[in-house]
Formats: structure tokens, sequence, C-alpha cells
């Protein structure tokens, strides 16, 4: 339980999953280098195993890298010193800018899945009352259990056109 309370913390636990990604990425791509900073290539490998771990990771659409063109473009606005290289502080801000996007996609769709789909649940049971055979029987399931039913729906349906 305290696993889900954590995740709707927001922001630290947004920055602390950015920093998990980021820190595991850069250690992967910089390997036996010996450098403590990362060259365009590297850091064009590094975005694609970022793409590949969050579209393995979090619910939704899939999500495209940016370009080549894009990362060196983002490359030159996360190089704070200037130097053509990003070490790992600038390859945790250069991450950060990138998958703003996602997680903000991500957050909409637990919002719709967690908050709306509960409520929508709610509001349909009560127009079920006046339905003859079918009244009677949603009327006897509790709330928490309809509410549940209907959202698994709804989610089972969001799932369904993301992956059409």
């Amino acid at each position: 339980m305290g696993q889900i309370i954590e995740k709707f913390q927001g922001k630290d636990w947004k920055e602390k999953q950015i920093r998990k990604i980021s820190n595991k990425v850069f250690d992967r791509v910089k390997g036996d280098a010996g450098r403590p900073n990362l060259t365009f290539e590297e850091l064009y490998i590094g975005v694609l195993l970022v793409y590949n771990d969050l579209n393995k990771r979090l619910p939704g659409p899939h999500f495209d890298p940016p370009t080549r063109e894009q990362v060196k473009d983002l490359m030159k606005e996360s190089d704070v010193n200037l130097d053509g290289v990003l070490d790992r502080e600038e390859f945790v801000k250069f991450i950060r800018h990138i998958t703003k996007d996602a997680f903000f996609t991500v957050s909409q769709g637990l919002i719709v899945a967690l908050v709306a789909a509960p409520t929508v649940a709610l509001l349909t049971k009560r127009t079920t009352e006046n339905v003859p055979g079918i009244g009677n029987v949603v009327q006897k399931i509790p709330n928490s259990v309809y509410a549940s039913l209907v959202t698994l729906v709804i989610v089972a349906f969001q799932q369904g056109a993301e992956r059409s």
C-alpha cells in the first residue's frame, strides 16, 4: 500500500524515477570508457534506452524518442559548461526535459482511471435503478465493488484503444 501512496506524491516520486533511470542509463552507456561524460553518440544511445524503459514500464501509449537532430539541439541546451559532452547532472537535466511529456500523458491517464471512472460508475449505478431486472441486481452490488468493476472496464477500453 505504501508504494501506491508513494506514486501519488507527485514531483518527488517523478524526480526519484527520473534520477534512477538516468543513473542506470548513464552508467550503462558510459561503460568502461573511463570518462565521466557522454559524447553525442553515447547520449543518443542513452535516449533510446530511456525510451525503451519508458515504453516497457509506463502505462499508456507508445512514446517515440526524439530524432537525432532534436537530441543535438537539446544537448546544446543541457550542456551547461559548453564542453560538447554531458556529465551526470547535465544528463539528468536532459532526461528530465525529454521525458516531461511522457509523464504528463501518463498522469492524465491515471487521473481518468482513478478519479473520473469511479465517479462515472456511481452515477451509472443510480441511473440503473429504474431498469427492470438489471436495476435490482446492480443495486445489490456494494458501491465500492461496482466502482472497481466499472473502473476495470474503462481501463481495459483505454488499453484496447491505445493498442489499435
